[in-house]
């Protein structure tokens, strides 16, 4: 099966190869980006441009599946070189005025923030363009289709293009070439019924390739996504079954771990063939956000 020509730069996360992705696709004037990592992975995004022969003031659009840090922290940056950004509606007043998102990530990474992510600066007006559901963009003659995907996050978006799915983290992370899916579900805005809903949409597309941001392209969609379906199935089965004892944090977060240890061995691995997960989706932030949205969606 012949993939339309794109360049997976890779990010070197921490050192660590293959956990964060930013894609780059040629159009008739430029580079469009599928995410565009943080502001910590920026210096080696560049040095991946350059060994093409590409300069900054040739990215002309960033296209962000969503505002997390590691997804979209170096957008502002991108911004101040030319290029436009696209992304939902929800996720554009963070990206005008940072301060909130950044205290928010400030609580949760004290001291390390600098270390992991890098500058996150904001996004002017005139170059933020806000993504409604549905829009079919053209840039340069490429055409792109823009899907809410909420789940892993409310301000989600999945982007098809050539019949590749840019699936952000809505498609579950999947790095160190495993086949195994991971979901990742921190908070504040898992939310298990909406991410079901979303596989649901992503498997009508009907797409050849998924392409998570962690890490990769893939040319089995169809087994990612019901791998992600079943897992959605396991997680509420156990929360069901967890919840009622009134768990502490601390006992939650172990016992999440061991599910995800769990559902890793079902396909096949070892838990240090495993534990690249860590680093895309670690599962102690993951289990605050599924702990998070029981008891505001599930615990009455």
């Amino acid at each position: 099966m012949t993939q339309p020509s794109f360049w997976t730069l890779d990010g070197l996360y921490l050192n660590q190869p293959g956990i964060i992705a930013v894609y780059a696709i040629p159009h008739d004037y430029g580079i469009a980006l599928i995410d565009c990592g943080p502001g910590s992975t920026r210096t080696q995004i560049l040095r991946a441009l350059d060994a093409r022969g590409l300069a900054p003031h040739q990215i002309t659009d960033v296209l962000l599946t969503h505002i997390h840090l590691d997804h979209a922290g170096a957008a502002g940056w991108w911004a101040q070189q030319g290029a436009r950004v696209h992304v939902h509606p929800v996720g554009a007043p963070h990206l005008l005025n940072p301060e909130k998102l950044l205290a928010s990530a400030l609580r949760i990474y004290g001291d390390d923030m600098e270390r992991l992510w890098g500058a996150f600066l904001p996004v002017p007006r005139e170059q933020l363009i806000e993504q409604t559901d549905n829009a079919a963009l053209s840039i340069g003659g490429q055409e792109f289709l823009a899907l809410h995907t909420p789940g892993h996050a409310e301000h989600h978006i999945a982007y098809l293009w050539n019949g590749i799915c840019f699936s952000g983290d809505v498609g579950g992370v999947r790095v160190g070439g495993l086949k195994h899916t991971r979901l990742p579900t921190p908070p504040p805005e898992f939310h298990l019924e909406k991410w079901r809903a979303s596989v649901a949409r992503l498997r009508a597309a009907n797409f050849k390739f998924i392409a998570p941001a962690h890490f990769g392209l893939y040319d089995d969609p169809a087994t990612q996504l019901d791998q992600l379906a079943r897992n959605l199935d396991a997680l509420e089965t156990w929360l069901q079954a967890e919840m009622p004892n009134a768990p502490t944090t601390e006992t939650f977060r172990a016992d999440f771990a061991a599910l995800f240890e769990t559902l890793a061995r079902a396909d096949g691995y070892t838990r240090a063939q495993t534990a690249v997960f860590e680093a895309a989706a670690g599962s102690a932030m993951s289990a605050d956000g599924v702990y998070r949205y029981w008891k505001k969606y599930r615990a009455a």
